[in-house]
């Protein structure tokens, strides 16, 4: 269960918190200023609910716009897509459109390994460099590879999960 809060920007109103689309559009059409004027504007703020998608509201920089299509993507993407999403906006920039775009146009290749070594070990292990004779596998420098890799993998922790990653 998520728990938001909207912080009005007239100064004169009180915010309230809300779990869905629903309560927030009831609650926001309800709420008068200390004058009796419809509060319009609301700062949204993530307040309680599990990491991945505090990150991913954090990515998607959630506001009055695109709260609807925030609770939808909350409901319908399973949590590749929202890493997916976390790493393609919120860590390397791309722009999307929550509500239009789709988590699948992004290319975000994905490692849940505790360390670029153990990437580095990976794929020796599943032949990316070739098949390696058994005598000369005691010799490689697996710290080397993953000092390569460097280069083309960043890491990021989502909801305490270390992973490494390429976005094309």
């Amino acid at each position: 269960m998520i728990n938001l809060y909207a912080q009005p920007y007239d100064i004169s109103a009180r915010g309230f918190y809300f779990e869905s689309a629903e309560d927030y559009t009831t609650r926001a059409s309800k709420l008068l200023n200390s004058y009796g004027d419809q509060v319009e504007e609301f700062e949204i703020q993530f307040i309680d609910g599990e990491g991945i998608d505090c990150q991913l509201f954090e990515a998607l920089s959630v506001s009055q716009c695109n709260l609807e299509a925030y609770f939808e993507a909350l409901e319908n993407w399973d949590d590749d897509k929202k890493i997916k999403v976390i790493i393609a906006v919120g860590e390397v920039g791309y722009k999307f459109d929550l509500g239009i775009d789709s988590p699948d146009d992004f290319d975000v290749t994905l490692y849940q390994v505790a360390s670029m070594r153990d990437l580095a070990e990976q794929f020796v292990d599943e032949g990316m460099f070739g098949d390696i004779p058994e005598a000369l596998q005691f010799y490689i420098d697996y710290d080397a590879i993953a000092r390569d890799l460097r280069m083309d993998y960043s890491e990021i922790t989502i909801d305490g999960t270390r992973y490494f990653y390429r976005c094309d």
